[in-house]
């Protein structure tokens, strides 16, 4: 094994250990741990809502913060520190009661995961792209399964031994502190730099451009209504503590390879038409989780959800970058703020209609109309043949 092959892997592993924690746990351990926080805090779904929109607003805000140059050569403190941060509002959340502290505390919580995924990202792109190994970008979006399917396990411990809600963020956050000491240790040094850089080219103005962008968005919403309330619709079905714990396993475990096998697909099929078809396959999955009772509806509504939604993030990236390849940290910006607007607008809108109709049916239908939208809006952004 050549040293550059090494240092690769191990770079895609701390990579897949910081999006397990900031992404996994830190922004995705609320879904879980939410139906607890609603029967024990008498949290209503609008509520909810709110304070998932916070997290997604932190996000937002730290994601276009993160885009800009000023953090050039910062990239590797900015990153711990994001991390560290994320670690300690995950232990702070299990530590308040109050409406304000969450919706602060889960503000600043996304801005940590916003800083963890843009810098971590562009260090350990460039170190696997100089070992000539991208492919190991799907190790590093796998993280995010992988965080998930660590916290359901917890969850599921827990039920066990009838454990309270704030349980669940203080131990997420002892597992957060040592994935945090891990990532330390791994990343010894930031981005590999080329010089230096270059100012980026304007954005092209351009119909398919604007088409992306827009389908992002409505990827936005449309996929985080589920992401938030799956367990929570879990938990109004009737169905045992193990088996909410078990559904986002399932989600967490079908999250874990989705990239590698997207990628697979969109190099038969086409990125735009990739794209499309894995956002009609989590139509397939919204609608199961609500309309199909028992075990079958949530359960296909876990693994199509995990199974799509990290690789159509990254699909949706791609097709953004091809669109406008001289400004990517331009065209980043762009579609994190339209993806930011969908899921900061998402769960409020959820959470209003679950509280006007007595469940998340009607909210999950809305949520699988976008998700339609986004896939066809998206093919038809594709590059024509000549």
């Amino acid at each position: 094994m050549t040293p550059t092959n090494s240092t690769a892997l191990r770079y895609a592993f701390a990579g897949m250990v910081a999006m397990a924690v900031a992404m996994g746990i830190g922004r995705f351990v609320y879904t879980p741990i939410l139906p607890g926080m609603m029967e024990e805090l008498h949290l209503s779904p609008a509520n909810a809502g709110w304070i998932a929109s916070a997290n997604y607003l932190g996000y937002l805000v730290g994601a276009l913060v993160a885009a800009g140059g000023w953090a050039h050569r910062r990239e590797r403190v900015l990153m711990l520190a994001g991390l560290g941060a994320s670690t300690v509002l995950v232990a702070l959340m299990g530590l308040s009661d109050t409406m304000v502290a969450f919706l602060a505390i889960r503000f600043l919580a996304g801005l940590a995961s916003a800083f963890v995924m843009v810098f971590m990202a562009s260090i350990v792109f460039s170190h696997i792209a100089a070992a000539g190994r991208g492919d190991l970008q799907a190790w590093h979006f796998g993280g995010v399964g992988l965080g998930i399917a660590t916290s359901a396990v917890m969850m599921a411990l827990l039920v066990t031994e009838h454990a309270g809600w704030a349980s669940g963020w203080l131990w997420s956050a002892a597992i957060s502190a040592v994935g945090f000491v891990v990532v330390a240790l791994l990343v010894n040094e930031g981005p590999i730099a080329y010089g230096e850089d270059a100012r980026e080219a304007a954005l092209p103005r351009n119909r398919a451009l604007t088409k992306v962008i827009l389908a992002y968005g409505l990827f936005g919403f449309g996929y985080v209504v589920t992401a938030t309330f799956l367990v929570a619709i879990v938990r109004q079905g009737g169905g045992s503590r193990v088996f909410e714990a078990m559904v986002w396993m399932v989600a967490g475990l079908a999250g874990f390879p989705s990239v590698w096998l997207w990628q697979k697909i969109a190099a038969r099929t086409g990125l735009y038409a990739a794209y499309a078809l894995s956002c009609f396959v989590e139509v397939v999955g919204v609608t199961a989780s609500v309309a199909l009772g028992g075990y079958v509806g949530p359960l296909l509504g876990g693994l199509l959800l995990g199974g799509t939604f990290i690789a159509i993030t990254a699909l949706g990236l791609q097709a953004a970058r091809q669109q406008a390849p001289g400004a990517p940290r331009r065209v980043f910006a762009l579609m994190t703020a339209s993806f930011g607007l969908g899921q900061i607008i998402g769960p409020v809108v959820a959470g209003l209609l679950a509280q006007a109709s007595g469940d998340f049916f009607l909210a999950s239908i809305v949520a699988a109309a976008m998700l339609v939208l986004s896939g066809v809006i998206t093919w038809s952004a594709a590059p024509k043949s000549p």
